[in-house]
């Protein structure tokens, strides 16, 4: 670590001292501040040498960095059926059906180089179902890239280009990275054109999760400037280290309002290590449905001391938790001697262990607490983050992906326990799918009436319809616990 990272942290009183020098109220009036005496205008002479010793430091830090992030391009190819209009009102025995032509969608993103051998990190969802994908160093040169795999449910892909002794970026400790921390992002924001773009800021928060975006995260959350074509970039640390992938936004106006969101590196490389070595993501699993968090109110309704856990809800029968004893209404404290903070967080501290592992669950039950250790399974329904491709020709026709209805997507779309089915995880807004209404997050009960229950069976009876010539799906839906008819022309 060079001089000026290592003042860094002494100049945080100076910080505090400028920025209230600085200060506006909210009718744009100065804070009127006190007078100093000479000893407070010294200190203030000081803290400004201390001051352009932290900006020496960010410099440096966007330097070493920033040769590590590339800009990422895509290109889908998609055939689009037009017709001639004159063929339309008048008739025209050669064109009936209209022509096709060949449309280009081209998309943007950033990754992070990781390996000098060449992998990069970046999002799924900057890569996902693309024909074409190619990484742009910081020297101009422009290289294609092989995908290695996908995870969606964490929303991370994988990359790996052909060329040795690129400039890795250092894996740092993300735990590490506290509320309050000094961050940058860097990435191509909105254009290639403004590839390695460093934009400053802090740890807002942590702990984020986003189940509208990914079914997995725990996010950090950041005030560093990130809009569109920043996802699968970098959040770096005042160590020039890489502490998060930066992926998505909450915005109102579609550009950067101050709220960003990254992926911990810690949770990224061990989806890269699962892609890398197995081709999927392998995730633990209890087998055991959520019935609530206990607050205070909760605590106090079961007549307990103190607030926290989660109350276990059903059972699945034959599943590890059923197996190692736990049972319906039991209270979960903790996990391998870590208090649980919610539901979410429990979720995700299960789902980041392998299968086979044991875990050490802290229980309530009747009022007594009691030690269960539970050998975790594995989760079903979560394999489809795997470098296999999907029916990438049946996808394109229907415009929308599907996944797995675990029970924990249940949970979260508030589906009663007896709907089988598929749900919507991905739509296109050009698809006709999307015009005619089907939503993500719909779950797909039936294929024109013939009941599916799994991907598989779903894209089989799509495909067992596309080859009898039918030009239009009827779905049927659950929305809100309510049964829907959906019908869509592919």
């Amino acid at each position: 670590m060079n001089t000026a990272v290592k003042n860094f942290f002494g100049v945080a009183a100076a910080i505090i001292v400028l920025l209230g020098v600085n200060a506006y109220t909210g009718t744009n009036n100065p804070i009127n501040l006190p007078d100093y005496d000479t000893e407070v205008t010294t200190s203030e002479n000081r803290s400004v040498a201390s001051l352009k010793d932290l900006n020496d430091a960010i410099v440096d830090i966007a330097e070493k960095t920033n040769p590590s992030v590339v800009t990422i391009t895509t290109e889908k190819t998609q055939q689009v059926r037009r017709m001639d209009p004159f063929s339309m009102f008048f008739g025209n025995p050669n064109n009936r059906d209209g022509q096709t032509q060949e449309y280009v969608q081209r998309g943007l993103g950033s990754g992070v180089i990781v390996s000098e051998d060449g992998l990069i990190l970046t999002n799924n969802h900057v890569i996902d179902n693309t024909d074409e994908i190619k990484v742009r160093m910081f020297n101009g040169d422009e290289i294609d890239a092989e995908l290695i795999g996908t995870d969606p449910e964490t929303d991370i892909a994988v990359l790996k280009v052909n060329t040795g002794n690129l400039p890795a970026v250092t894996l740092g400790n993300s735990d590490e990275a506290k509320v309050g921390s000094f961050v940058l992002a860097i990435g191509s924001p909105l254009s290639a054109d403004l590839a390695h773009t460093v934009s400053f800021g802090i740890v807002s928060a942590r702990g984020r999760t986003l189940n509208n975006l990914t079914a997995y995260g725990d996010y950090i959350q950041t005030d560093a400037a990130i809009n569109p074509g920043n996802s699968g970039g970098a959040l770096i640390d005042m160590n020039g280290e890489l502490v998060g992938i930066n992926s998505a936004i909450a915005s109102r106006s579609g550009g950067n309002d101050g709220i960003g969101f990254a992926i911990p590196i810690k949770l990224a490389k061990r989806i890269m290590d699962d892609l890398i070595e197995d081709g999927v993501v392998s995730r633990g699993y209890l087998g055991m449905y959520y019935a609530g968090e206990v607050d205070q109110t909760m605590a106090a309704a079961l007549g307990l001391d103190n607030a926290g856990g989660i109350i276990v809800g059903q059972i699945e029968e034959d599943g590890p938790a059923a197996k190692a004893g736990l049972k319906e209404d039991d209270i979960i404290v903790s996990v391998n001697g870590e208090k649980i903070k919610d539901w979410d967080a429990f979720r995700l501290e299960i789902a980041n262990l392998k299968p086979g592992k044991k875990v050490d669950l802290e229980v309530i039950r009747d009022g007594e607490g009691q030690e269960i250790s539970v050998t975790l399974g594995s989760r079903p329904g979560t394999e489809i983050a795997s470098n296999e491709p999907e029916k990438e020709d049946i996808v394109e026709k229907l415009g929308f992906k599907v996944a797995e209805l675990s029970s924990d997507i249940k949970r979260q779309l508030n589906i009663v326990n007896d709907v089988e089915g598929v749900v919507v995880r991905e739509i296109s807004e050009s698809s006709n799918a999307f015009e005619r209404g089907l939503q993500r997050g719909d779950v797909i009960t039936a294929v024109k009436r013939k009941k599916v229950s799994s991907v598989e069976q779903f894209y089989d009876e799509v495909e067992r319809s596309t080859e009898k010539g039918d030009q239009a799906i009827l779905l049927t839906i659950e929305r809100n616990n309510l049964k829907q008819f959906i019908a869509f022309r592919l």
